[in-house]
């Protein structure tokens, strides 16, 4: 379990009325997602399989929306390869993994753009106009409840209004898209500008990194090299013309808006791989009607899912995540003795142990005033400094749980009372590091009385 999932998971174990308060604090976009936790944490369990199935199931759906997409508008085949291309993205296969809201998200993005392509008439009259009202009705419920299950969603309306402008539906087709997609921006609009006052919570989001944006261009890029074929059917939507905006738009107005203040992360616009499916499922189908090097396609392949090999695996150990929090509670359990106290160098690292509160059990947290329950916060409320400082003068052995070494120091009063109190009164034991930590026992030095004045 990585830091993200073990906020879900504490967060969905409090009650509703106690997400409602911490989300009025902080993270209220997820407000929804850990509301809908609680309860399947009610029905099921609140163990690690609950925590993570619903993204597998959501993905389960989301690709069947691929092959659905691919069949009404490329045909059987394509819709059966897009199907089976999906899981295969790198990004699928993680997020499908995750305790987060990414995955549901995904499967509403892509079944709200079947209802967008059904509610594009191929003949008119009354029963066909009547099935497409519907149609919308069930576009704007699945948007709207991806958008507040997570806010970015809404990047695929722009997405979907470019796709039915370069298709040249009638007017009464863009009136009704714009009628809904407007419903579905005033649904969500009251978490767009709650959540806003909470940011602060992106306040770690920097401009995307080398590897995260080669990345997201190398998709990009295959794209835009399968739309080149003509791909998909004579209907009066064309495949490439929904999934490349579906592919290529969200993500580069993110990447816009970091020019003001850095938003992009990959899996905020994780759908964005349902159009990146479409093109690569239905240019495989081209491929295989054009009949062009017949012998050389089995070879291509398998040598495209051998690649994918060595990095599916990857996704599947902890190393794949930032922070492991399983193995940072069992290293604090295993450093720290009965009565020893505990310290987070950065008080926002509490959340990494609030999984397995059995790892802390023994130990006394030295610079908490009161627990993330009580104060409807992610990481509790902490002692003032000088308090701080006094409470670490009390024990003998402290298990200090704190960042990697390189990694960005905590400043304010708090982490320098910390910090110095430590360096003036105590020595450094053994350390063990963990998948986004350290893990460190500090023994108190008792100097002699003269040497304490001097």
């Amino acid at each position: 379990m990585w830091g993200d999932e073990a906020v879900t998971y504490q967060l969905a174990h409090r009650g509703l009325g106690q997400i409602w308060r911490t989300a009025q604090e902080v993270d209220l976009v997820h407000a929804l997602h850990y509301a809908l936790m609680h309860g399947l944490f009610g029905l099921f369990g609140g163990g690690l399989l609950t925590l993570r199935l619903p993204s597998v199931l959501a993905m389960a759906v989301a690709a069947s929306g691929v092959g659905l997409l691919g069949l009404r508008l490329a045909g059987p085949r394509a819709g059966l390869l897009a199907g089976l291309v999906f899981p295969l993205l790198p990004q699928v296969q993680k997020y499908a993994q995750e305790g987060r809201s990414y995955a549901m998200v995904c499967a509403l993005v892509a079944w709200a753009t079947c209802a967008l392509v059904a509610g594009v008439p191929h003949r008119a009259g009354r029963r066909a106009r009547w099935r497409t009202r519907w149609r919308w009705a069930g576009y704007g419920a699945l948007m709207l409840l991806a958008s507040l299950l997570h806010e970015f969603a809404v990047l695929a309306l722009v997405a979907h209004g470019v796709t039915l402008v370069v298709s040249r539906v009638p007017r009464a087709v863009l009136r009704a898209w714009g009628v809904t997609a407007a419903c579905v921006v005033a649904g969500a609009s009251p978490l767009i500008v709650l959540s806003a006052g909470q940011s602060g919570q992106v306040a770690w989001i920097g401009w995307p990194g080398t590897a995260r944006l080669l990345a997201f261009l190398a998709m990009v890029a295959a794209g835009l090299a399968c739309a080149r074929a003509p791909l998909g059917g004579p209907g009066p939507v064309r495949l490439s013309v929904v999934a490349v905006p579906l592919l290529v738009l969200p993500g580069l107005l993110l990447m816009l808006a970091s020019l003001v203040r850095p938003l992009f992360v990959d899996r905020y616009v994780l759908y964005s791989c349902v159009g990146a499916a479409l093109l690569l499922g239905a240019w495989a189908d081209h491929f295989h009607r054009s009949r062009r090097f017949p012998r050389a396609a089995p070879v291509a392949a398998v040598a495209v899912l051998a690649a994918l090999v060595p990095v599916s695996l990857a996704l599947r150990t902890p190393g794949s995540r930032s922070t492991d929090v399983v193995a940072i509670g069992a290293a604090v359990r295993e450093a720290g003795r009965p009565g020893d106290g505990l310290l987070f160098l950065d008080g926002r690292h509490r959340i990494w142990t609030a999984a397995g509160p059995g790892d802390t059990r023994a130990l006394t947290d030295l610079a908490l005033a009161r627990d993330p329950a009580s104060s409807n916060t992610l990481a509790g409320v902490e002692l003032p400094a000088p308090d701080t400082a006094a409470r670490m003068l009390e024990f003998d052995r402290i298990v200090v749980v704190r960042a990697p070494a390189g990694a960005h120091a905590p400043t304010g009063p708090q982490a320098e009372a910390k910090a110095s109190t430590l360096r003036r009164h105590f020595s450094e034991g053994g350390t063990t590091q963990v998948n986004g930590a350290r893990v460190t026992v500090y023994v108190r030095v008792h100097r002699p009385p003269s040497t304490a004045r001097e």
